[in-house]
């Protein structure tokens, strides 16, 4: 599994505009300096989070994006979703079919099951973490992130999945 370029890039021009202290906020030339990504990368990651309804913009010279909400209403899972959607979902089998149009193992898969799997486990984990607890700084983000995983049971996520 990888995480992609946009999911990273997106995640992070978010926590730049939540942690912008401009009641302005940062415009796309400030975000691709802060960022050191191109102007036009910018403005696409930018539109895909105003569209995902995580951010808005000011028109005119002095506007610029902020967050459309607090940084604690902002859900992880939604966020990744939005700039590259879910690692497996129903529309999966059917552009992984090989060159039969129906999959060769739609009865019977035990890959499918992997995959669900995942999927369920890593909605658990993101779905319990807010942009708010990635504002602090490294250190005291893992600690945050720490305390986030201690409580979540891993058995008894792959159980819940598995029922």
């Amino acid at each position: 599994m990888k995480i992609t370029a946009q999911e990273e890039y997106g995640l992070r021009l978010l926590l730049r505009i939540a942690r912008c202290k401009d009641p302005q906020g940062m415009s796309i030339p400030q975000l691709s300096e802060a960022e050191g990504l191109s102007t036009p990368y910018v403005a696409k990651l930018t539109r895909l989070l105003r569209l995902g309804g995580f951010i808005n913009s000011t028109p005119g010279n002095k506007g610029g994006y902020m967050l459309a909400k607090s940084a604690e209403q902002i859900n992880i899972n939604q966020l990744l979703k939005a700039l590259g959607g879910a690692l497996f979902d129903s529309s999966f089998c059917g552009s992984h079919s090989g060159s039969m149009r129906l999959c060769t193992n739609s009865v019977d898969c035990s890959v499918r099951s992997l995959w669900q799997i995942i999927q369920f486990s890593v909605d658990k984990v993101l779905d319990t973490i807010s942009l708010q607890d990635l504002i602090s700084k490294d250190k005291e983000s893992e600690n945050v992130l720490q305390q986030i995983y201690n409580k979540i049971n891993v058995e008894a996520l792959v159980a819940d999945a598995l029922k």
